[in-house]
């Protein structure tokens, strides 16, 4: 023994790892999901056939190229509708409206949603009240018969469509952000922010709707598969601009062949059914991933 004392062991591997950010452990749980991640992967697909399909595939999908209700088979892979014109076209060519439509009026329908359910769940009292008799007067129409009246009065145009889906749309986004500003705004964070002079704006889009994020991305990600079919019921009426195919026009217009041409309306069909079952898995995933209570597991 020489008096020394052997050097202590550094936990060089415990502080040279860097901790897990939130987000990175969310990424980690989203991608163990089996499901989640082929939900992505086919939403990824359906997304670039609409980006690049149409580039790829040039013929117009309202074109007459063959005889009326013919089957699928070369050299029409899906066959052709009751005024032969080519189906595989009309997917391809509808995939990109179809997504545009249910994406940009989902986003309509959160910027209402999201700034109602804020603004009464971070002031309260009587603007609470007011906001919320809003709120459920828009709840109990019919949302469906509402948006056919916005149509039928102002024109069954692209952007009208959007904004009549939008406006029927955002009562559900709006509770739940007031229930989750309601529930946030008297933690410890927001009155330490409060303290130290911070503004009521900042305050709401800083502090509070950061930290309600996770349950409003899981609902906006399942209102744009919702939004999806709400789109194709009012194409199934003829209620959409007549110069734009979609999956649900497809649908809408064949709809009376259908025993004699089920390809016609059953190919637009498993399309919908396809991209909403996507959106949902990812959906499910997002609701996994951003849950606290299964980080630890």
């Amino acid at each position: 023994m020489n008096g020394t004392h052997p050097p202590p062991e550094l936990p060089f591997r415990e502080e040279t790892e860097a901790p897990d950010i939130p987000w990175q452990v969310t990424a980690r749980m989203f991608y163990a999901n089996k499901a989640a991640v082929l939900g992505l992967i086919g939403f990824t697909v359906i997304a670039v056939v609409g980006l690049f399909g149409p580039a790829i595939l040039q013929a117009d999908p309202f074109d007459i190229v063959g005889a009326p209700l013919t089957g699928p088979g070369e050299p029409r892979p899906m066959g052709t509708d009751y005024l032969g014109r080519d189906v595989l076209a009309g997917m391809i060519h509808g995939t990109r409206p179809t997504l545009m439509m249910a994406v940009t009026a989902t986003g309509f329908a959160v910027l209402i949603g999201i700034s109602i359910g804020a603004l009464a769940g971070f002031y309260g009292g009587r603007l609470d009240n007011l906001l919320m008799r809003i709120t459920e007067f828009f709840q109990v129409l019919p949302p469906l018969v509402f948006a056919m009246v916005i149509v039928a009065i102002f024109g069954a145009s692209f952007v009208i469509v959007i904004l009549a889906i939008g406006v029927t749309t955002w009562t559900d986004l709006a509770r739940l952000t007031r229930a989750e500003v309601l529930k946030i705004k008297e933690r410890e964070f927001v009155m330490a922010a409060r303290a130290i002079g911070m503004r009521n704006r900042p305050l709401i889009v800083g502090v509070l709707l950061p930290n309600a994020l996770p349950p409003l991305v899981i609902a906006v990600t399942l209102q744009v598969g919702f939004t999806i079919i709400y789109e194709a019921a009012l194409s199934f009426l003829g209620l959409t601009d007549p110069e734009i195919m979609t999956w649900g026009r497809m649908i809408g217009l064949s709809r009376d062949f259908f025993f004699e041409a089920w390809w016609s309306v059953t190919f637009p069909g498993l399309a919908i059914l396809f991209t909403t079952l996507c959106i949902a898995l990812v959906g499910d995933g997002l609701n996994d991933a951003l849950n606290p209570r299964l980080r630890g597991r």
